[in-house]
């Protein structure tokens, strides 16, 4: 069964495998993390296993009974004036499995309507949906776990509209929490309804096929996490349209003329080196107490497209915290975006 499961991910993406990245997706508001945890470990935490009901958000695998009777809201002020938030609850349904429901929401804010003279017309705004059912349950007798979110997709920019579904469905296995892989594939489904008749229906939604990752150190305060994205498609780069010398790149080879063997090979180490780091998002999970931890996290790919030409800094950082309380559950993330848009989201968790 599990050797189906995975040949049945990586066969629904092998046909849109090498689409390109940026630009060309609809609905691309699924690919922000939702929860204060996913922000915190770099955008994804869908290689942790626990009780924590935002986990199911990052990988449907995820939700297991512990998560029962469990209520969580999460809410970013975005960059600017943007903001979304994520409201999620989950239920044991005993020998049946684990259920979950989700809705998260990307609001654009508000805007000032003109015609094509310039004159004003009246104000709009624009928001994205997607209401998620979530559904997992384990294999009998074995740590693997398999999970799907069916989602339903609503988009309204003023006056224009759009539709679609979308599934997440993939395994998780953990093995005494100490050491989890997760495989999943996310966001295979379509648009029934574009905004306007003169857009297609079509036009791909962000699909990706990740493979997760955490390790609990043996007798160590920590907990190292990784995330593969992109597991089908290799090239990742993106060179911004202000750049014009390729100083986004810290691999740029087109400058040089040396041809000799040593130089090609070095060159095509270099190019291969930073695709490689622009699919790996590496965090950390510092375990102070049972109730207590620290979170950082890494995201080269974000540092790289996010960076401006004439500065460097810490774009691509991401830190955070958590805690509990008896029923109570409080998360809190910092994500360094850009030099002037650096977002916070915060997770809040009761158990009923």
């Amino acid at each position: 069964m599990l050797k189906r499961l995975i040949f049945i991910v990586l066969v629904v993406f092998s046909l849109s495998g090498f689409s390109q990245i940026g630009g060309t997706k609809s609905y691309r508001f699924l690919d922000l993390p939702m929860t204060a945890r996913a922000a915190a470990l770099g955008g994804n935490s869908m290689g942790v296993w626990g009780d924590d009901v935002n986990l199911m958000y990052s990988s449907p695998s995820a939700l297991n009974a512990s998560m029962s009777k469990q209520v969580a809201f999460n809410y970013c002020n975005y960059v600017g004036d943007l903001n979304f938030g994520y409201l999620a609850y989950a239920h044991h349904l005993q020998k049946a499995g684990t259920v979950g429901g989700g809705i998260q929401f990307f609001n654009y804010g508000k805007f000032n309507g003109y015609d094509e003279f310039g004159q004003a017309t009246t104000n709009f705004k624009a928001n994205d949906y997607s209401i998620n059912l979530n559904y997992a349950k384990p294999f009998e007798d074995s740590s693997i776990q398999i999970g799907i979110a069916l989602k339903t997709i609503i988009s309204q920019y003023d006056i224009y509209k759009s539709y679609g579904n979308a599934i997440d469905f993939g395994f998780t296995y953990h093995s005494k929490k100490d050491f989890v892989i997760c495989l999943q594939a996310k966001n295979v489904g379509f648009i029934w309804k574009g905004y306007s008749n003169t857009l297609s229906k079509n036009e791909p939604l962000p699909q990706t096929v990740q493979l997760g990752l955490s390790y609990k150190v043996p007798k160590a305060p920590f907990r190292l996490t990784g995330v593969y994205d992109q597991l089908l498609k290799w090239n990742l780069k993106y060179i911004s349209p202000i750049d014009t010398t390729g100083k986004t790149n810290p691999f740029n080879t087109t400058a040089k003329t040396d041809s000799t063997k040593y130089q090609k090979f070095s060159n095509h180490f270099s190019n291969g080196a930073d695709n490689f780091f622009r699919h790996i998002t590496l965090g950390t999970e510092i375990l102070i107490t049972k109730n207590f931890n620290l979170r950082i996290a890494y995201n080269y790919r974000r540092q790289k497209e996010m960076i401006l030409p004439e500065r460097r800094g810490a774009n691509g950082l991401s830190l955070g915290f958590g805690f509990k309380v008896k029923h109570f559950g409080f998360a809190y993330a910092f994500t360094k975006m850009a030099f002037p848009g650096n977002s916070s989201l915060f997770s809040f968790t009761w158990s009923i």
